[in-house]
């Protein structure tokens, strides 16, 4: 039986002796609002008369009083105060074509005031008896500064599901003017579970000054969802209902080319990229970090890119050939494959962590290159395939060893695990079985041998029944997602393409869907960004990048199929932000006072266009695990993803939605579907470089209308666009 603390155990009996002061039937349910004596509540009566309790506002004098309540259309606004000061709370409650309950919560101190204890804001009600005889399953819930979310099931009595999002951009004055963090607000144990504020013992509340104290989004349902698909696809529906209710920040249009010419000149000029050994030039992984040796990894990850962008500006520099060069020296004969290390400088690893001794390989590692070696061997650089092929004896022995479940390290010459988990009873790297699923595809399309096939569906079944706890790594995950649909497509079977819905839950789950203003998090935009490990407390510039990749091709994937409608509600709107939030991993457009003095890996240059690797929440300076060179490839994948060039009549197209099917038509005009969902937009912008006029119109056929530019320069036009429209621009 759970236990309560004093706050809740009182919470029924003191609800139960109030009349509402007002109540509400809408879709089968009752919404209805008490105000009692320390706190102001929502409480929500399912079907069969079960309850739940959302505290609005908390005040610990027990001395509330009510000062006005008005309504209209649903929308309540309720005035109430304290001898600490005054509340005023907005509620909105569901229509019939909705489900979003909505409240916030505004409070204006009386004198400065510190708060060191807040109580959790969600308590479940019983018709009889006591609330320790509840139970409750808690899906997931916030960790670290990502989205301020709580999703779970009252099982005890059979009741429904809740999902509870608290909106922690609206907390920003309050963390600002405390000096305090919105991480970790949204969780508790049952029955004692939701937001509460982060404790106040050092900063006060400035008296006078009206701040928000919670911004609660509530979807109730009847239903409890069972296995890992449905708990997932829930997750999605849900969340993608609030999401369409949240105020969004703004998008600020940045100039992606002219980054990706800065950062193809410090990468060729800045000698702080580079190490030299033996005749051969790599790429080091942090700036200046010329201790550590050249990984096969970092080589890739900006080549691979870098070729796109060479492909859309028509232009190759020289510096491609150099990273082409240096691939093959990364295979070692030993193993039979590429590895993670220059085998010419095993002597430099300096034995400080696992993965940095000779015969020590992270799992993930192994495949990670393998995935940038196949996109090079498809241009047909025949070097490039034959290392590939020479790889995948081992690369497959490996993941039969493992019975396609991976440890976190383990030894390349005998298989030894040298760590099995990343925390005890957590289980080893459990996204890796789609990265080598996405991996075995690959080679399957190249080579055409079924054999790869077959690996690849080995792989994945492993994936089934982790749940979203199958997330170790933001772009394993992101890649798996990727070869579930593609193993969809390939055998019909409709439990991979449900398994990639559990993929994308578990990426949404880790995300920020908030904009931090606070501290240092004010000088750059951070909504909808994605950690790079579940317990991650900062977000990381080369696995966004990845992610963002391939959630491109996720969604390209997917393009002719039927998917859950939240996906085009929520990716395209991932990309949309990435595109607006991954400049900021620069230094030159950062205050270099907020950069971290001293660095774990290299030095920050503060004028290098070469991204950090690590941004905080809050307080924390960036940049304290180094500036990344393998982070370089981020706007030569940018470009040709968002930006379409049309050489007449020299026009340059940006686009922050996905597209597809652009067609160059011979009557002076271009095509395209815009993605997404109609209930959001996207930014569109025109680039003429001889003043040529354009005509914008939205959709098909005769029932084009024409759109006007929302802004516009002598040499540019900007048009915001519905999501999954069809766009024709002629001239």
């Amino acid at each position: 039986m759970p236990h309560v603390s004093a706050w809740t155990a009182t919470v029924q009996s003191e609800i139960d002796s109030t009349q509402p002061l007002r109540e509400k039937k809408t879709n089968d349910f009752r919404f209805s609002i008490h105000l009692t004596g320390n706190s102001l509540w929502m409480v929500v009566s399912w079907p069969d008369e079960s309850r739940m309790a959302f505290r609005c506002a908390y005040t610990p004098l027990n001395d509330f009083e009510l000062i006005s309540l008005s309504e209209k259309n649903s929308h309540y606004l309720v005035r109430f105060r304290t001898v600490t000061g005054d509340f005023e709370t907005r509620v909105e409650i569901p229509g019939k074509k909705d489900q979003v309950l909505h409240y916030a919560t505004a409070f204006t101190p009386s004198h400065d005031l510190l708060i060191p204890f807040s109580p959790r804001d969600i308590v479940p009600l019983t018709k009889n008896g006591d609330i320790e005889n509840t139970f409750g399953k808690i899906h997931l819930h916030q960790v670290g500064a990502r989205s301020g979310q709580l999703f779970f099931s009252m099982t005890k009595p059979s009741v429904g599901s809740v999902f509870y999002f608290q909106d922690l951009s609206s907390l920003n004055d309050f963390c600002q003017d405390t000096q305090t963090s919105a991480a970790e607000t949204v969780g508790g144990e049952w029955p004692e579970i939701g937001f509460r504020l982060p404790p106040l013992k050092d900063k006060p509340l400035k008296a006078g000054k009206k701040v928000l104290v919670s911004d609660a989004y509530i979807v109730c349902s009847t239903d409890i969802p069972g296995d890992e698909t449905e708990i997932s696809t829930s997750y999605l529906e849900y969340l993608s209902n609030v999401y369409l209710k949240l105020p969004k920040p703004p998008v600020v249009y940045h100039d992606w080319p002219g980054t990706a010419e800065k950062s193809l000149d410090g990468l060729t000029t800045h000698k702080g990229c580079w190490t030299f050994h033996k005749g051969h030039s790599y790429l080091s992984a942090y700036v200046s970090d010329y201790k550590t040796p050249p990984e096969s990894m970092v080589q890739l990850a900006v080549l691979i890119p870098l070729m796109e962008y060479a492909e859309w500006q028509g232009e190759k520099p020289p510096v491609i050939e150099t990273l082409k060069a240096s691939i093959p020296n990364f295979y070692d004969s030993r193993y039979g494959t590429i590895v993670r290390w220059l085998p010419a400088m095993y002597s430099q690893l300096d034995q400080s962590e696992e993965q940095k001794k000779e015969d020590v390989m992270d799992s993930w590692y192994l495949y990670h290159p393998l995935m940038n070696l196949v996109k090079l061997a498809r241009t047909g650089d025949a070097e490039a395939r034959r290392v590939l092929l020479a790889s995948m004896e081992f690369t497959i022995r490996v993941a039969k060893h493992f019975d396609y479940e991976w440890p976190v390290f383990y030894h390349m010459h005998t298989l030894e695990a040298v760590k099995e988990e990343t925390e005890p009873g957590k289980g080893g790297e459990k996204d890796v079985p789609g990265s080598y699923a996405h991996l075995m595809l690959e080679v399957w399309e190249l080579t055409g041998e079924d054999r790869f096939l077959r690996e690849a569906a080995k792989a994945a079944k492993k994936l089934k029944g982790l749940g979203m706890e199958l997330f170790y790594q933001a772009n394993n995950t992101a890649f798996a997602a990727g070869a579930l649909v593609r193993l969809y497509k390939e055998s019909g079977d409709e439990d991979y393409l449900k398994q990639s819905y559990v993929c994308i839950a578990a990426l949404v789950k880790n995300m920020q869907l908030w904009e931090c203003r606070y501290g240092h998090s004010a000088h750059y935009p951070n909504f909808f960004s994605i950690f790079p490990l579940n317990n991650a407390p900062y977000t990381a510039a080369y696995e966004e990048f990845e992610v963002y990749t391939a959630i491109h091709a996720y969604l390209q994937e997917t393009k002719n199929l039927k998917i859950l409608p939240a996906l085009n509600i929520l990716l395209p709107e991932f990309i949309k932000y990435a595109v607006h939030r991954m400049p900021y991993y620069y230094p030159p457009l950062l205050p270099e006072d907020m950069l971290a003095p001293e660095v774990k890996t290299g030095e920050i240059d503060p004028n290098l266009w070469m991204p950090l690797e690590d941004l905080y929440d809050g307080w924390d300076n960036a940049g304290q695990v180094g500036q990344e060179v393998y982070g370089a490839g981020t706007p030569f994948g940018v470009v040709p993803r968002q930006y379409f060039k049309f050489r007449q009549p020299g026009l340059l197209l940006f686009i922050d939605y996905p597209v597809s099917s652009l067609r160059r038509h011979k009557n002076h005009s271009v095509s395209f579907r815009v993605g997404g969902s109609a209930e959001l937009c996207c930014t569109l912008r025109l680039f003429s470089e001889k003043g040529q006029k354009f005509k914008v119109m939205s959709g098909p056929g005769k029932q084009k209308k024409l759109l006007e530019p929302v802004k516009q320069q002598e040499n540019w036009l900007e048009y915001e666009i519905a999501g999954n429209s069809q766009l024709h621009v002629s001239w």
